[in-house]
């Protein structure tokens, strides 16, 4: 682990690792240059190889019904109509910086394009801007599901552990409201609107902070990207490791016939049969 990289105290993962999870095969797939890493049967992203000797559980973990994001009370000091900016700071803003990154998934662990997701939180100090937007943005989910927010670790606020707002919507569903948390902070035992399973997993690297979290949103979904009519023409007739499928693309995997639901680089372990989220068999 390189010197200035340091885990936080987060969510351990189970001791048993009984299958690849579905998200964690999205999360690597999504992330065009970042090479996989195999972590006691799991796939981990790159961005979390410093964590390798303590992987951390995804929160919540994904599956065919689960459940969805935990939501939480709004409080007092939303605003409509923030900027559209995932950097919420500038140079010269005052404290410890901190990027936020992860996914937004539907219950069938499928990728949510277009998600919108609307962050507001503390300054260091603790205060909010109210009279103006000040630490307050919106974005939208990249075609991969992806998101990612440049802020400052939020001060104190009185009564409350660390926090971070956000309300997220997939497109053409409801809203729903919740808050991101930090591991380690007093705090978090005292306070009586902290849910453990909204923890961020977060590592320092230097002066900074990096978070990461997957947000799982009820959301009706067909696959990410939809098949081609006609189908493509494969690369290869059967399934090989190491080739670059696309969605729509047709292989033959132990006799069966499977169309793939999402653009990957094949890897051993990714065969047809053992992830859903990217193959469905015909």
């Amino acid at each position: 682990m390189p010197a200035d990289e340091k885990p936080l105290e987060g969510p351990a993962e189970s001791a048993n690792s009984p299958r690849i999870s579905r998200k964690a095969v999205l999360r690597a797939a999504a992330a065009l240059s970042a090479a996989p890493l195999l972590v006691r049967g799991g796939v981990a992203l790159a961005r979390d190889r410093a964590t390798a000797t303590r992987p951390l559980e995804v929160t919540p973990q994904c599956h065919d019904g689960d459940e969805t994001t935990v939501e939480q009370i709004e409080g007092p000091y939303f605003k409509p109509n923030s900027p559209l900016r995932a950097s919420l700071i500038t140079d010269s803003t005052p404290g410890t910086r901190l990027t936020v990154t992860g996914y937004v998934f539907s219950r069938t662990c499928r990728p949510i394009a277009g998600a919108l997701l609307d962050f507001w939180q503390a300054d260091d100090n603790g205060d909010y801007d109210n009279t103006g937007y000040a630490f307050r943005g919106h974005q939208f989910s990249t075609d991969q599901g992806a998101f990612s927010l440049t802020t400052i670790v939020p001060g104190l606020y009185p009564g409350r552990t660390r926090h971070i707002h956000v309300k997220l919507q997939s497109p053409g569903r409801p809203i729903i409201t919740t808050q991101l948390y930090f591991p380690g902070e007093p705090r978090n035992s005292t306070d009586t609107i902290f849910d453990a399973r909204l923890l961020m997993n977060v590592r320092q690297v230097g002066p900074a902070r990096e978070g990461t979290y997957d947000f799982v949103l009820d959301a009706p979904q067909g696959p990410t990207n939809p098949p081609t009519t006609p189908p493509t023409t494969p690369p290869s007739g059967t399934w090989t490791a190491g080739t670059s499928y696309r969605a729509g693309d047709m292989v033959t995997y132990g006799g069966s016939p499977y169309r793939c639901l999402q653009a990957h680089t094949a890897i051993t372990g990714w065969e047809p049969p053992n992830v859903p989220a990217l193959w469905q068999r015909d």
